[in-house]
């Protein structure tokens, strides 16, 4: 029997990997919310499946995602990532990344966690959406612009409504997988 996924999921190992493990599964760790924040950040303007393929290069350049670095990062190691040809060269948002590391920390120290921060804005559990075609699956919502909005006031960069909206998909904070998906009652 054929397992029915996403519509969205192509013949890709990768991809349907990413799908069946990962997409959509609730995410409080911030360790790993910070790097989909990265690789979220990353994407804009690109397609998923390119910074998914490009993911084993960021984690290496980007020292495991550890945002204590990264906030650190001096103008040496700027420069190499900007010579990195295994990750998206864009030096607006490679800054942002060190930006983003520091504000990330700053949250932290306020909330006591990331995590506690960005899930209050879905009362700490999944919203669950039920949809039953890729065409009713939205880029945006009215959570995903106050999320986005409370960021940029805080001094987040290159993470607007979009960006935040697949950002919830990805960690889980909404269930946007089909109801016809093997997944959708699986996370």
């Amino acid at each position: 029997m054929e397992i029915k996924r996403c519509d969205w999921v192509t013949n890709d190992e990768l991809y349907i990997k990413y799908h069946d493990e990962e997409w959509g599964k609730p995410v409080y760790d911030d360790e790993t919310i910070f790097e989909f924040l990265v690789l979220e950040s990353f994407q804009a303007g690109l397609s998923w499946f390119t910074i998914l393929k490009k993911r084993e290069n960021f984690r290496a350049a980007f020292d495991q995602f550890n945002y204590k670095k990264i906030a650190n990062y001096n103008p040496e190691k700027l420069e190499s990532l900007m010579q990195d040809a295994g990750i998206v060269r864009n030096k607006l948002k490679i800054l942002a990344t060190v930006n983003n590391a520091q504000r990330f920390m700053e949250v932290q120290k306020e909330f006591g966690s990331f995590s506690k921060y960005i899930w209050g804005f879905v009362n700490h559990k999944t919203i669950n959406n039920k949809v039953k075609s890729i065409k009713d699956v939205q880029a945006t919502t009215d959570i995903s612009d106050a999320l986005a909005k409370d960021l940029k006031k805080r001094g987040f960069k290159f993470l607007g409504s979009t960006v935040m909206y697949a950002h919830m998909q990805a960690t889980g904070m909404v269930n946007d997988h089909l109801t016809t998906c093997f997944c959708y009652n699986k996370h």
